[in-house]
């Protein structure tokens, strides 16, 4: 009897040790699953921090245009002159202040979009402009159950949810794969989703491309919820599991 009472034991602490394979496997049911083919494209957001760059035909007509932002380092003699691209802070309205231009309007439009705007604007002043525009300060961040949790500039102006994790070291063996969180923010608006990393289908959603200042959660699974709570009394834990176990087996004999 004590033997079955061990043996009992000892395979219900193994399964409650072993994870399922279904709750650690990516993209479980990926050949079950269409994928759409539509491409994406970073959405222009205020406090967006902008980089425009402005090319025509003579050098003279586009040089107002792209005045650069000169800074001073060092003090007395040390002073040195660096010059850098000016930039443009897209403010709550969604707007930035252009030369000759004014107040133009780029918060919702895209990168392509905006750049086809201002040349529209700008041909009212020089012949064939020519625009490239960047974001400076794209970035997310990925909180919770992962290897290596923080903020992370982006400079190709689009990530997936899977590569920010991979920045982040990818979840650790205790993250929820199956609701990882994404909190987003549009035109003053938050917005959050509850991803299950496990099923395939998730590539077609709209938070499988994250947006600039999005912020990832992974939440910890009931297993280190557990051990938070049972950690720092884990020796007392299994001073009493010994003890239970000493008293039945005097207790049948």
């Amino acid at each position: 009897m004590l033997k079955k009472l061990l043996v009992s034991l000892l395979l219900l602490i193994l399964f409650a040790s072993c994870a399922s394979k279904k709750k650690l496997i990516y993209f479980q049911n990926i050949d079950t699953v269409s994928l759409n083919s539509d491409k994406y494209e970073s959405i222009l957001q205020p406090d967006d921090l902008l980089t425009v760059i402005v090319r025509g035909e003579t050098p003279e007509a586009v040089a107002p245009y792209n005045m650069p932002n000169i800074s001073y380092l060092g003090a007395n003699e040390g002073i040195v002159e660096v010059q850098r691209l000016f930039t443009y802070l897209v403010a709550s309205d969604g707007t930035i202040n252009f030369p000759s231009i004014g107040k133009v309007k780029l918060g919702g439009k895209t990168r392509l979009e905006a750049e086809l705007l201002l040349v529209k604007e700008l041909s009212l002043y020089i012949t064939n402009p020519k625009v490239d525009l960047r974001i400076l300060n794209y970035k997310i961040s990925v909180q919770g159950e992962v290897n290596k949790p923080g903020t992370f500039p982006i400079t190709s102006e689009r990530i997936t949810l899977i590569e920010a994790l991979s920045l982040a070291g990818d979840l650790t063996v205790y993250g929820k794969r199956d609701n990882v969180l994404v909190v987003r923010e549009n035109n003053g608006e938050k917005t959050v989703q509850r991803i299950d990393l496990t099923k395939a289908d998730f590539i077609n959603s709209p938070f499988y491309y994250l947006h600039q200042n999005d912020v990832v959660y992974v939440e910890p699974n009931r297993t280190k919820l557990n051990s938070a709570v049972v950690g720092p009394n884990i020796g007392i834990v299994l001073s009493g599991v010994s003890l239970l176990v000493t008293i039945l087996a005097l207790t049948i004999k």
